[in-house]
């Protein structure tokens, strides 16, 4: 493809503070994101910016053409929503350029409130098909942040198919489980991912049982822990794709980090633009690396690669591979060095503790530098031998051993670079101007600035007396450009000029210099001016009053039970359930459950993949052509399928439905029954019962909590020679595998039909201590699931909870019966007890 074909996309960079905001905008980003101290974010450990801060952060921006986008991109209880209509107010008074959001109903809100704001789909809201974007473009999406778990194939799929603009991840922390999707910090440690809370239990160790026995993985243990995502080798291809924006990760990073990221990842793209290629140096890797890396691959770019992504041998920022300890002589080593290495540098050592602690890593700053003959030096180059000093005591030799990785893993010197790159009196990114002069004898001077880009704005101005004929010097282009060239303190540059010179007009120095200045304060004052824009608050808090409706209750409580085997879809006929969803494997068995459910007459559903990829729509078609009852739908391209079919649908957890605005919306897509989000506790599900109708909602009342959702497959990870589902010999059609925590649990894996893996908490949760509140709310559905229970333990779980609904046991009675924790969702909300923090420390 011609290189003039390649559009660049936009470059956007994260930004916690004011710092890191310069620091993305000299080295040359599009777009930086924020969030606020407020909340509804998902950067809640990160450092935030202030209400109060963004009339003076987007001014800034504005200044230099750099649009800002604040994060809204976490779930919203009902009795939230009033403080949040006052921070979308502040938001869109200030010119936010967009929010992303990954709330259906906050993306309401937003739109109600302020049209001309635009809203931008995040990543947790789990688009991963141009299916589920069509669906999520009735929000008034106007570009949608894709998964992170699609490849450059994919993801031009999806741009052929859709018009919206696609934002992707470039560079930076990789989650192994789906944005939106992962569980885990709410079910180990009552910290919900989807509020922004992610206790990263994906970087602590993990053991394999399979079929009942340990399997011995040498030092494979972060069996769920990522690499970093380093795509600039696919910038091109994205760019092919039509890809609008390219996002930097960056979460809890410095300012040094995003300069640096944000440094390379320009020059990439300019490269793209104008060669059609982008080459990066090793010694950019290298810079790279130094401000974190857990080792850099392509992410899900370029396909599964599940050895690839997941190695498994360390979990945190290791740096640079460095060399190899070849001896040790005090507090001395002696290395060949695969990258320079000087003075003050951080380094790091494996070790060999076995003390469970997540690198076994010691490491300490280089005290000193000697060449193999033993001259001192302050700097060793790549390729030379040298020995490396530390300070005495600093580092315990006795757990080192001869062959031990050395890592760089920080660089004073590129740091001091990096910092003095955004630490600056005068703009060093700075924008275009176009200047087209008039010099005419007997006329006064006029000069014209365009701003190019986006906003092509302009300024005019013309001096106060006519211009006067030349005797020795007259104006010529040369002499105008250099003048108007000299935009010093300013954050603009001269493009070209388009002089009309007549008459040898004198142009003197002063006269030029002022209406250079004249024209440039306007641009810049008009540039920070914020958007005009409708602000209506009132419709916004029309949003925020419960949803009424005329109930007609049903007059006894209904069971209906999720099943995982052909097995237990018997059993919970024989219990008598009033209704049976499946969840297989294998698809070709949800033709028997039909014949199984016939002779009881009780409906069944089928449960849809919780993730729709391209060409994936054929599942679904299959689940139409076994006419089930219901439809269990867990993503938006299941309920917009289903919409158009006589199949009604019920929407699962997965579309996390957390307020009465997301349930009336996913509502409005067919669904005749609403899944609450599992991130909700027993007091904000009550929140949201008591704000829509009740017959509107089902509640699981029991189930082993689904922690992990991930594309990423450990079972061809760790039990096949393949790489991924074209040749890993599907080892999950033979094989019962669980994954042992550092607390002991064994929990649960499984892989759906698609080859997506989930990770089932090994202890069921009970939500028996709500069920009194809502029935008393008018709940009626009640939902029950299996996970590897057998056909007796289903038979006592229906029996124990058709009694408690009856009002003939005590939740205390089954939930210690069943051995289940006293939990809903997140937590137990008032009545929660403290948990082991070692589960997610």
């Amino acid at each position: 493809m011609s290189s003039q074909l390649l559009a660049p996309p936009e470059l956007l960079a994260p930004a916690g503070d004011w710092d890191c905001a310069r620091a993305a905008i000299e080295n040359g980003a599009d777009a930086i994101y924020f969030g606020l101290d407020c909340g509804f974010n998902a950067r809640h450990r990160a450092k935030n910016f202030h209400l109060d801060d963004l009339p003076e952060l987007m001014k800034l921006l504005r200044s230099r053409g750099v649009r800002g986008y604040t994060t809204m991109n976490t779930l919203v209880f009902p009795s939230e929503l009033p403080r949040l209509v006052r921070v979308i107010e502040r938001i869109a008074e200030s010119g936010v350029d967009a929010v992303l959001v990954q709330d259906f109903g906050v993306a309401r809100l937003v739109r109600e409130i302020c049209g001309e704001l635009e809203i931008h789909a995040s990543t947790q809201m789990s688009l991963t098909s141009a299916e589920t974007i069509a669906v999520a473009s009735e929000l008034g999406i106007t570009r949608a942040v894709l998964a992170r778990e699609l490849s450059v194939a994919e993801i031009s799929k999806i741009a052929a198919a859709t018009e919206m603009p696609l934002e992707v991840f470039i560079h930076g922390a990789l989650c192994v489980a789906y944005s939106g999707q992962c569980l885990t910090s709410e079910s180990l440690g009552g910290r919900s991912a989807n509020r922004g809370q992610c206790a990263q239990a994906c970087r602590l160790p993990y053991e394999v049982i399979c079929d009942g026995k340990d399997v011995d993985l040498d030092d494979v243990r972060y069996l769920l822990s990522p690499q970093d995502l380093a795509g600039y080798e696919s910038i091109v291809a994205l760019m092919q794709a039509g890809v609008a924006s390219l996002k930097i990760e960056g979460r809890l990073k410095t300012p040094e980090y995003v300069a640096n990221l944000t440094n390379h990842y320009r020059r990439s793209i300019d490269q793209a633009a104008a060669e059609g290629r982008v080459t990066v140096s090793e010694q950019a890797k290298q810079e790279m690396e130094l401000s974190f890396s857990r080792g850099f691959t392509p992410g899900w770019l370029e396909g599964n690669d599940h050895k690839r992504l997941v190695p498994g041998r360390h979990s945190a920022k290791r740096g640079i591979l460095l060399g190899q300890v070849g001896r040790i002589d005090g507090d001395r080593i002696r290395t060949r060095l695969a990258a320079d290495v000087s003075l003050g540098d951080g380094l790091g050592i494996e070790s060999t503790q076995t003390d469970g602690s997540d690198q076994a890593m010691l490491g300490g700053r280089v005290y000193s530098l000697h060449t193999d003959d033993g001259e001192k030096r302050k700097t060793v180059r790549a390729g030379k031998t040298a020995w490396i000093g530390f300070g005495r005591g600093e580092i315990d030799w006795s757990i080192i051993a001869e062959g031990a990785s050395v890592f760089k893993n920080d660089d004073p010197k590129l740091n001091r670079r990096l910092r003095a790159s955004f630490n600056v009196a005068d703009p060093v990114t700075r924008r275009d101007l176009d200047f087209s002069v008039v010099a005419a004898t007997g006329k006064p001077l006029q000069v014209t600035a365009t701003l190019i880009g986006a906003a092509a704005l302009s300024e005019t101005a013309q001096s106060d007396v006519p211009l006067e004929r030349a005797n020795k010097h007259p104006a010529s282009e040369s002499m105008l450009a250099e003048k108007l060239s000299r935009l010093g303190a300013t954050a603009f540059r001269m493009r070209t000029l388009n002089a009309v010179i007549e008459g040898d007009p004198m142009v003197p120095a002063s006269m030029i210099n002022e209406l250079r200045r004249r024209v440039t304060e306007r641009l810049a004052r008009r540039m920070e001016e914020p958007p005009a824009r409708s602000i209506r608050v009132a419709d916004g808090e029309a949003l925020l009053a419960p949803i009424r409706a005329d109930e007609s209750l049903a007059s006894s409580p209904k069971i209906s039970i999720l099943c995982r085997t052909l097995e237990q879809v018997t059993a919970a006929t024989r219990a008598a359930v009033d209704l049976i969803y499946v969840d297989f494997h294998d698809v070709r068995q949800y033709a028997a459950v039909k014949e199984i459910v016939a002779a009881e007459s009780i409906p069944f559903g089928i449960a849809s993949v919780r993730m729709q990829k391209p060409a994936e729509m054929g599942l679904l078609r299959v689940l139409s052509r076994h006419k089930p009852d219901f439809i269990l739908a867990r993503n938006l391209a299941a309920l917009e399928y289903f919409r158009e079919t006589p199949i009604p649908t019920i929407a699962d957890f997965s579309l996390n439905v957390a307020n009465h605005r997301s349930a009336e919306w996913v509502r409005s897509l067919g669904a005749c029954r609403v899944t609450a989000s599992y991130d909700l506790n027993c007091d904000q599900l009550a929140d949201l019962i008591e704000s829509v109708p009740s017959q509107w909602m089902e509640v699981v009342l029991h189930q082993h909590i689904p922690m992990f959702h991930m594309e990423h497959c450990v079972f061809c990870s760790v039990l096949s020679p393949g790489t991924n589902k074209t040749n890993c010999g599907r080892p999950c059609d033979d094989h019962v595998v669980q994954l042992r925590d550092r607390v002991g649990a064994e929990h649960t894996l499984q892989a759906d039909v698609a080859c997506r893996n989930t990770l089932y908490n090994a202890t069921p949760q009970s939500g028996a201590e709500t069920a009194a509140k809502l029935l008393d709310h008018g709940v009626r559905w009640f939902r029950l699931e299996m996970l590897e229970e057998s056909p007796r333990q289903l038979i006592k779980t229906v029996s124990l909870y058709r009694d408690l609904l009856r009002g003939d046991l005590t939740a205390e009675q089954v939930w210690k019966t069943l051995g289940a924790t006293n939990r809903m969702g997140v937590t137990r909300g008032t009545l929660e007890s403290k948990r082991n923090p070692l589960a997610v420390l």
